[in-house]
């Protein structure tokens, strides 16, 4: 696995797959900034729109849609995921 951009744009939904995509190796930084919003209770528009880059007053349903969709999968990949960095990342 390369080195992840630090603060990569997203797309308006994060992957499904029940196996590690370059998506998920692109976004573990995003993955981990997602999971830590979470622990400190932040609002989920600020953090779309700092992590995500995208603007929730400007684009509500997008947004959300992002906000949901990446964060499921910061999720999966702290429950399974991470199983297949171990193994030596996506195929």
């Amino acid at each position: 696995m390369r080195k992840p951009p630090l603060d990569p744009d997203v797309s308006d939904e994060a992957p499904v797959s029940n196996q590690l995509t370059v998506y998920d190796e692109q976004h573990i930084i995003t993955h981990l900034r997602l999971l830590d919003a979470i622990a400190e209770g932040a609002d989920w528009k600020e953090v779309a729109r700092i992590v995500l880059h995208i603007d929730p007053d400007r684009e509500p349903e997008r947004a959300q849609r992002a906000w949901e969709t990446h964060l499921a999968r910061a999720q999966w990949m702290t429950a399974t995921g991470y199983r297949h960095l171990l193994r030596g990342g996506a195929d």
